[in-house]
C-alpha cells in the first residue's frame, strides 16, 4: 500500500485530547488522518474503512468510575463486533495514555487468550499519587512481535513524556507472577521505564513516575498489533518538543515519539 493512500481514524470522545497532535504527527510522515466522534463512527461510518485505529490520551468522559472505564464499556456495547474484526484482521489498534486505559478496560491488552470481556489488568492511581507530568525514559524490550517499536533496537532507551494520575500498571496479585510470566514468554513486553543510561527503575521514583509493577509502561497483545503505553509519543515527535531543545546542536528535526508513528505506518505499507 502507498502511504498516501493510508488512512487512520483518531477517535474522540469528550474528554479527549492530544488528538489534534496525533493527527499532526501521521500526516508529518504523510498518512491521512482523521479526527471523528466515536458517536460517528457507530452512527453513520464504519472503522472497517480505515488501516489504523487510535485511541489519544486525556480523560474520556471525566475518567469518572475508573480511567477508561465508560468509553471502554461504550465501545464493547456499540462497537464490539466491528473492534473485534478490526482485531482478528490484525488492522493496528494504538492507545496512548487514556487510550492504554481504554484498551485495558476493554480487554483487548493483554488479551493473552483472546480479546476478554473483562478487564485482565489495571491501570490503578499514581503511586506517589497525583498527577505526574514530566518528561521519561523507556527501554524498548520487545524482541520484535510489536509491529509498533520495530525501528527501535531491543534494549535502546527513548525518551518521551509522561501526564497522568492513574497510570500504576498492576495485575491482581494472585496473578501477578503468572501474568508477567506469559507477557515475556508471548514477546508483549514492550516498554519499561528507566534511568537514562537504561538501566530499570526498579520502582524509583521519579524514573518510574506512577509505580508500575516491574516497571511496565506499554504491551502489546499477542499478536503485537494491538498496543498500549502510558507516556505521549505524540509530544515527543519534533526536536522542540524536547525540554533541552535549546541545548541541542545538531537537531534531527524530530524527536523519539516519531520511531513509533513510523514503525506502525511501516507496518501498514508492507501488509498491503
Amino acid at each position: 500500500m502507498k502511504r498516501e493512500d493510508i488512512r487512520i481514524c483518531v477517535l474522540r470522545v469528550g474528554g479527549t485530547n492530544c488528538d489534534a497532535e496525533t493527527q499532526r504527527s501521521f500526516e508529518e510522515i504523510g498518512v491521512h488522518a482523521e479526527i471523528i466522534h466515536a458517536n460517528l463512527v457507530a452512527k453513520r461510518r464504519s472503522m472497517l474503512d480505515y488501516d489504523a485505529l487510535l485511541f489519544p490520551g486525556g480523560f474520556s468522559y471525566g475518567d469518572y468510575v475508573r480511567a477508561g472505564a465508560i468509553w471502554a464499556k461504550w465501545l464493547v456495547a456499540r462497537l464490539g463486533k466491528d473492534l473485534q474484526v478490526f482485531a482478528n484482521e490484525g488492522r493496528p489498534i494504538l492507545g496512548i495514555c487514556n487510550g492504554f486505559q481504554v484498551l485495558v478496560e476493554a480487554g483487548l491488552l493483554p488479551a493473552f487468550d483472546g480479546i476478554t470481556s473483562y478487564p485482565e489488568a489495571a491501570l490503578a492511581t499514581n503511586d506517589p499519587p497525583g498527577y505526574d507530568c514530566r518528561w521519561i525514559n523507556l527501554r524498548q524490550e520487545n524482541r520484535g512481535k510489536c509491529i509498533f517499536t520495530r525501528t527501535i533496537r531491543k534494549g535502546n532507551v527513548i525518551r518521551v513524556p509522561v501526564a497522568h494520575g492513574e497510570g500504576r500498571f498492576i495485575f491482581a496479585t494472585e496473578k501477578e507472577r503468572q501474568h508477567l510470566d506469559r507477557l515475556l514468554e508471548n514477546d508483549q513486553l514492550v516498554f519499561r521505564y528507566c534511568f537514562r543510561d537504561g538501566e530499570y527503575a526498579n520502582g524509583a521514583f521519579p524514573a518510574n513516575p506512577n509505580g508500575s509493577f516491574f516497571d511496565i509502561a506499554g504491551i502489546c497483545d499477542p499478536n503485537g498489533t494491538v498496543f498500549g503505553l502510558m507516556p505521549h509519543p505524540e509530544r515527543a515527535f519534533y526536536w522542540w518538543q524536547q525540554p533541552n531543545w535549546a541545548l541541542t546542536e545538531e537537531m534531527s528535526g524530530f524527536g523519539d515519539g516519531k520511531l513509533i508513528f513510523e514503525s506502525l505506518v511501516n507496518y501498514i505499507e508492507k501488509r498491503g
